[in-house]
Formats: structure tokens, C-alpha cells, sequence
């Protein structure tokens, strides 16, 4: 049994107020993406479908002169930082599994090199599956993330996506 479901981060202030910042279509959809990578690829789905939601929880607005300088956020971004940090204290305050939130929090981290030093690193089926369902839910010029659903189809979509994620961790005897 879970502790904490994608509804009850969704409905959380911090969600609210960050995700949506950041896209909140996006966001639900980079979590179905993740469960069903994570399916395929032996990971854990509910972990995948947080860590999809969270993804860009630490997105900062790079505007300037009122319009998205692509340039100064490449430059200057740390979303993924600040994004683990934010994803990790949301998480241990609705209750989660404190590995769980380390894990998800490291997914959230690791799923874009926008604040990686270079070099190679070993990322882990999660990060990678966060990494992979997020590129593929992005649209040209950074559209996905203002892309608009109104909040009561989020809401359908989310608790769908948590029945999902129940249906899979019973069958995968988790």
C-alpha cells in the first residue's frame, strides 16, 4: 500500500504553486510517460510516476524584457537542483517512504544536464526513465511547458493515473 498517492501531491500547496509554475499538463503528463517506462524496464512504477510529476518542481521563470530567455535559463538554471530539494521535503512531509523520497528526490535531480558539471555519470533505471519521459513530452521553443488543461481534467487524470499505479504495484506483488 502506498503512503502517498500523485493526488495528494497534486493537491498540495507546494505542488500547486510550483508544478503549475512550471506546467502542470506537463507535469501529468511527464508522469504517465514515467509509469510506463517504469513498467517496461523493470522500475518501480509509482516512484516513476512521482519523480515524472516532480520532475520540474524547482523551475525558475527566465524572462527577460517579457519574453522566455531560453539563453540566460541554459546559462544560469539550477531547476533540477532546487527542484530535488523541493520534491524531497514535499514528499517526507506527506509521509513517504523516506527511501522513496531520496530516490525520487535523486530523479528529479539527475532527469536533465542542465545543472550537471561535464562528465560521465552512472544514472540508475529511474533517472534515466525520468530523463526519457520528459524528452518525450517536450515540444519546440519549450511549449510543453504552456500547454493548458483545466484543473478538473488534471484532477480525472491524476486520480486515473493513481488506479493505474495501484493496479501495476499489485500486480507486480509490491
Amino acid at each position: 500500500m502506498r503512503k502517498v498517492t500523485i493526488k495528494d501531491i497534486y493537491q498540495h500547496q507546494i505542488a500547486q504553486k510550483y508544478v503549475r509554475r512550471s506546467g502542470m499538463a506537463h507535469a501529468i503528463s511527464v508522469a504517465y510517460h514515467s509509469f510506463r517506462l517504469a513498467l517496461q524496464h523493470n522500475a518501480n512504477p509509482d516512484w516513476a510516476a512521482k519523480a515524472g510529476f516532480l520532475h520540474d518542481i524547482g523551475h525558475y521563470e527566465w524572462y527577460k524584457d517579457g519574453e522566455w530567455d531560453y539563453q540566460q535559463y541554459r546559462e544560469f538554471d539550477i531547476h533540477p537542483i532546487k527542484g530535488a530539494e523541493r520534491a524531497h521535503k514535499l514528499l517526507v512531509r506527506l509521509g513517504e517512504d523516506l527511501q522513496a523520497a531520496k530516490e525520487i528526490a535523486h530523479a528529479v535531480l539527475y532527469h536533465t544536464d542542465s545543472a550537471l558539471p561535464e562528465g560521465q555519470f552512472k544514472f540508475n533505471s529511474l533517472q534515466k526513465i525520468v530523463h526519457l519521459a520528459d524528452e518525450k513530452d517536450k515540444k519546440p521553443g519549450d511549449q510543453h511547458h504552456y500547454s493548458k488543461m483545466d484543473a478538473q481534467k488534471e484532477l480525472a487524470l491524476v486520480e486515473k493515473l493513481d488506479q493505474e499505479i495501484d493496479r501495476s504495484l499489485l500486480k507486480l506483488g509490491m
